[in-house]
């Protein structure tokens, strides 16, 4: 059975899609309430994947979606997707990305902590960041990330080393990136 996905600019989302993706993640973390998503929906790409056994296909879905814009956007450039992971699943968007940080056993350079602060910055929580491990501590309030799990998913070897002592409930994050090179967006390797 094939699955559709249609996304649209989170600013074009009426209140009853903005309802109906709060009540996917009334019963789990992180929780997002209408609340949340509304004041979110101005600020970021809002993307829930429902904990289904195709969740890994919707996500493959979207991130085409989304490698489809940066290529309309960006045409002859390499693209920067980042965003705040919650669980080790999450790691799972970044497949066939370049240089995915943080990564086990990667020491991070100086200009990789500094994309890191640049990211956190923007996520506005740019003082709770540490810049060594790559973990926004969180303050108990509700935190965006990337909110995605299904049982058969094969994580990275190792990227659950970055999660030991995390509370993605109290609201940790690890800020996560990697780049989508110009080539591999123009050639269509990305996404499938």
């Amino acid at each position: 059975m094939p699955i559709v996905v249609s996304t649209k600019d989170c600013t074009a989302l009426s209140d009853a899609e903005l309802v109906e993706m709060a009540d996917l993640c009334a019963d789990r973390p992180p929780g997002f309430d209408i609340g949340f998503l509304s004041k979110e929906r101005e600020a970021w790409v809002l993307a829930l994947v429902d904990r289904t056994s195709r969740a890994e296909a919707a996500l493959k879905a979207i991130m085409a979606d989304q490698y489809r814009r940066a290529l309309l956007a960006f045409p002859d450039e390499d693209v920067l997707l980042g965003t705040r992971l919650m669980s080790p699943e999450g790691f799972r968007a970044f497949s066939g990305l370049q240089d995915v940080v943080p990564f086990p056993e990667h020491k991070s350079s100086g200009e990789e902590r500094a994309w890191a602060r640049r990211l956190s910055k923007r996520f506005g929580c740019e003082s709770r960041l540490d810049d060594r491990t790559f973990v926004l501590k969180g303050d108990g309030s509700v935190a965006g990330g990337v909110d995605f799990f299904a049982a058969k998913v094969k994580i990275p070897q190792g990227v659950d080393q970055h999660f030991a002592g995390f509370d993605p409930e109290k609201g940790d994050r690890l800020v996560t990136f990697g780049w989508a090179m110009a080539e591999d967006l123009a050639g269509g390797k990305l996404g499938r």
